[in-house]
């Protein structure tokens, strides 16, 4: 296995992309129509669960994307360690569409312009000896990508600001949520491909240490805040919230009266691609609603390349400011080897190995196809799970629907003390219609740790699933 620095700095360079580009854009029409009918069909019920008010009623009356084309640059490919290919490369979209967006008391406004900026990775993969030659192509952003509206009309007024932030939000959580990584948006390209061959694991574990802040000032505040700041003399209460990709954040704890604080709190996050952006965002705790101090920001590849040590400039609002934070990091790989979990000791809550669990499809549902609406349930002790859920519509077979579904479960020490079995429950709407259970024990022993099947949930059904654990070694 190549070492750590060696993977870090495997990259042959980035080429042009000019190919790329003109065949983007003579399908750009075809993107354009495809594009618009996703946006309304994901984007509008997202509206109407998310934004507050009478925002939560904005839908599209007029949709369409514009003449121009997303472009492509600096494009770098890798062959991966699972029988694929990677491409990463460099999206920006200055696109000048003509959007219209209407609502119950809400004037009618649009959005002219989108400003879009990231950098994507296409996975393809499995490499296969029959045409098409590739199982299917999975698509994501490494981190969160820019987004910036312009709008038109009634979003042009004084409630601009909050038009902006909700809608923008929005979009973002519904990318993030399907193709910023660890999530990737799947498109089989051959019927027949197995997503046990598909699935591309984590890289490996982060296990990060926010140090000490220097130079802490607080951030300006409103006229209600500064008029308290006189009233009680106000030094900044400083916790941080710490994001990588389109993980769950961590918190750390606040320190009072502080204008350096010191945390030396450590957390461990699951890694998806090296070039995942570490996001620091340091807040002051304040009664009247948390300030932002400033962001500071590294990448794993960065962190790990210096050694495992970097002090960050804390940036407010796009300015630098005088405020600075010391970060640290270990870097641990996966590994199919039992005695690394056997062996594992972490402090409370840091991670010492991971479950996965791929639920591939449903083989051998019985009943009428629109009464039927499948979904699985994974559990293991307290942690569940549930898939999406299928129903009948032309060109998909109800009775064996493909969910094609990961999920991750970290395992601390304590969780191995007495670890429960694994159960896949299927259900129809939310209700049970069948279960099994996976002993640990039978994963513990399976060979690589993996243990993959069709598994007989009764009623003539079965549940294609594979479920493997992992341990941590760290990486030299």
């Amino acid at each position: 296995m190549a070492g750590l620095i060696d993977k870090l700095t495997a990259s042959g360079g980035t080429e042009s992309a000019d190919f790329l580009n003109d065949i983007v854009e003579q399908l750009w029409p075809n993107i354009n129509v495809a594009g618009c009918r996703m946006v309304k069909d994901i984007v509008e019920p997202m509206f109407a669960s998310m934004l507050p008010g009478p925002l939560a009623t904005l839908q599209f009356s007029k949709l369409d994307l514009g003449p121009v084309p997303i472009r492509i640059s600096e494009v770098d490919v890798h062959r991966t360690d699972h029988n694929g290919i990677k491409l990463d490369m460099d999206v920006t979209w200055e696109g000048k569409s003509d959007i219209d967006l209407t609502g119950k008391m809400v004037p009618k406004f649009g959005i002219e312009h989108i400003h879009l900026k990231g950098r994507l990775s296409i996975l393809l993969a499995p490499l296969t000896n029959i045409i098409p030659l590739i199982g299917a192509a999975q698509v994501a952003f490494i981190n969160p990508p820019e987004l910036k509206l312009d709008f038109t009309n009634a979003a042009n007024i004084a409630d601009c600001f909050l038009v902006d932030k909700a809608v923008r939000k929005v979009i973002l959580n519904i990318i993030c949520s399907m193709a910023v990584l660890p999530n990737r948006y799947l498109v089989k390209l051959d019927s027949n491909n197995d997503y046990f061959r598909t699935y591309l694991p984590h890289v490996g574990a982060l296990r990060l240490t926010v140090g000490r802040a220097t130079n802490i000032t607080g951030p300006k505040k409103s006229r209600a805040k500064r008029f308290l700041d006189k009233i009680v003399k106000d030094i900044p209460d400083c916790f941080c919230n710490v994001k990588i990709g389109a993980g769950e954040d961590w918190r750390t704890s606040t320190k009072k009266n502080d204008h350096n604080p010191e945390w030396n709190e450590t957390h461990d996050f699951l890694v998806a691609d090296h070039d995942q952006r570490i996001f620091i965002d340091v807040q002051d705790d304040d009664l009247v609603g948390d300030d932002d101090v400033g962001i500071a920001t590294t990448t794993v590849k960065d962190i790990l390349l210096s050694g495992g040590s970097q002090e960050l400039d804390i940036v407010h609002d796009g300015v630098l400011t005088d405020a600075k934070i010391t970060v640290h990091a270990k870097f641990f790989n996966l590994v199919d080897d039992a005695g690394t979990l056997a062996q594992g000791e972490g402090s409370e809550g840091q991670i010492v190995g991971l479950a996965t669990v791929l639920i591939a499809s449903v083989l051998g549902l019985q009943g009428q196809r629109d009464e039927l609406s499948p979904s699985i349930k994974v559990i293991w002790g307290s942690k569940e799970f549930r898939t999406a859920v299928k129903s009948y519509s032309p060109g998909i077979d109800i009775f064996n629907p493909a969910f094609d579904q990961a999920f991750q479960i970290p395992i601390t020490a304590d969780l191995l003390v007495n670890p429960p079995n694994f159960k896949i429950v299927l259900l129809n709407k939310n209700g049970e219609t069948g279960a099994v259970e996976i002993p640990f024990s039978d994963i513990l022993n399976a060979p690589g740790l993996v243990k993959e099947d069709g598994f007989d949930v009764g009623s003539g059904a079965m549940v294609r699933a594979s479920v493997s654990l992992r341990g941590f070694k760290l990486a030299h």
